[in-house]
């Protein structure tokens, strides 16, 4: 092949490279009012931590007695999710009001997850029902992942040497999709304080609620926006920053943010060799040498 060519043929490819990954974040922009989601109402909840014992259950996390949950002391800090708790509740004391106000805190499923944008192998996805997925089996451990999430979730597993993975609620893929089943957090809440069911439904029913009850709630649905979006949906009856959530995220998507950069990497991945052989190859040529075949007498010389 002379240089011509040569170069026609990377530019041919890199342009198809650069066509896939366009066409792959334009289907990730679309919101669909058909993913299932979850909305949880603050200001029924009641802090029984039912539903972490019940994503302990379903998910065959370290195994401990209901009753355990029922230990007020974990509320003296502010718990964030880890490898072995992929829901937990929280309490905060808020001013003027008589009662606290408890929140349940996991994974939000984004509608373009910057974990899922960060990840080098695309062991994250975002399936067509909705919940961002793992795949443990494609994960390499470089856990961008974690610093990439805006809301801090993926956790990593440490304690198996031979298979550490990351960690990180499902939204009870599995239950739904297969069994028929709501997710175990929605189906044991006693205070019905979260609704599982499609987004869209979701949205109106906060709405519903928030129009209804003007003095119940603040008039703002979080997860709505935020972030381009997400699946997990909050109505509160106080200002979320005084809850713990971020209110400086905006409702651009992280990954929005990142693509021109992350879109390039698979391009330069696949043409630099490229580059870099064709340039040893012409080299080569102009020295009046047969270019070698062998990698050790390459590197050799």
């Amino acid at each position: 092949m002379d240089r011509k060519k040569f170069f026609k043929t990377v530019g041919i490819a890199g342009t198809s490279l650069v066509a896939m990954s366009s066409t792959a974040d334009a289907r990730t922009r679309i919101v669909s009012p058909d993913w299932m989601g979850m909305l949880t109402d603050l200001s029924l909840c009641i802090g029984c931590r039912k539903c972490e014992w019940a994503c302990n259950e379903a998910n065959k996390l370290p195994n401990k007695p209901i009753q355990s949950f029922d230990d007020p002391s974990v509320f003296q800090e502010e718990r964030r999710t880890h490898a072995e708790q992929f829901t937990v509740v929280n309490r905060f004391e808020v001013d003027d009001r008589p009662e606290p106000v408890f929140v349940k805190k996991q994974c939000m499923h984004c509608a373009e997850p910057a974990c899922a944008s960060a990840c080098l192998v695309r062991a994250f996805s975002k399936t067509a029902e909705g919940p961002v997925l793992y795949n443990k089996d494609v994960c390499i451990g470089c856990r961008y992942c974690m610093i990439a999430c805006p809301f801090l979730v993926p956790t990593y597993e440490y304690a198996d040497a031979f298979s550490p993975e990351v960690k990180k609620c499902t939204m009870c893929f599995e239950r739904f999709t297969q069994q028929g089943e709501v997710p175990a957090c929605a189906g044991i809440c006693p205070r019905e304080a979260i609704t599982f069911g499609k987004r869209s439904d979701l949205l109106k029913l906060a709405r519903e609620k928030i129009r209804s009850h003007p003095d119940r709630y603040v008039d703002h649905i979080y997860g709505e926006h935020e972030v381009g979006g997400t699946n997990w949906l909050y109505i509160s009856p106080v200002p979320f920053e005084e809850l713990g959530f971020r209110t400086d995220l905006g409702e651009t998507p992280y990954p929005e943010m990142t693509r021109p950069f992350l879109s390039a990497v698979p391009l330069v991945l696949s043409i630099w060799p490229m580059l870099l052989m064709g340039s040893y190859m012409f080299s080569k040529k102009r020295e009046g040498e047969a270019p070698s075949t062998d990698l050790h007498e390459r590197v050799d010389s």
